[in-house]
């Protein structure tokens, strides 16, 4: 039932291994977040940093020229590489 729905959706199902946080978008995401909110900031009240988080994503459009190069699907064949070295 799922294959023929997607086998008529333009819904593309992509098999991610494992164990490797780097190929799924989501945490390359979460990892820039972390970089522009979290890392070497303080916030003295819980208030701002929700504030602070919450802002980052109502203008993520403000990040489009750095996230275009964390968010893309080029992944490179390791397995190719390792082979020809």
């Amino acid at each position: 039932m799922v294959k023929e729905y997607l086998a008529n959706s333009r819904i593309k199902i992509k098999f991610l291994p494992s164990y490797s946080p780097n190929l799924n978008l989501i945490e390359r995401l979460w990892k820039f977040f972390r970089k522009k909110i979290l890392y070497n900031k303080y916030y003295d009240t819980y208030e701002k940093f929700k504030n602070k988080c919450l802002s980052f994503f109502k203008n993520i459009n403000e990040y489009t020229d750095e996230l275009s190069t964390l968010l893309t699907e080029n992944f490179q064949i390791i397995g190719e590489q390792i082979s020809k070295i």
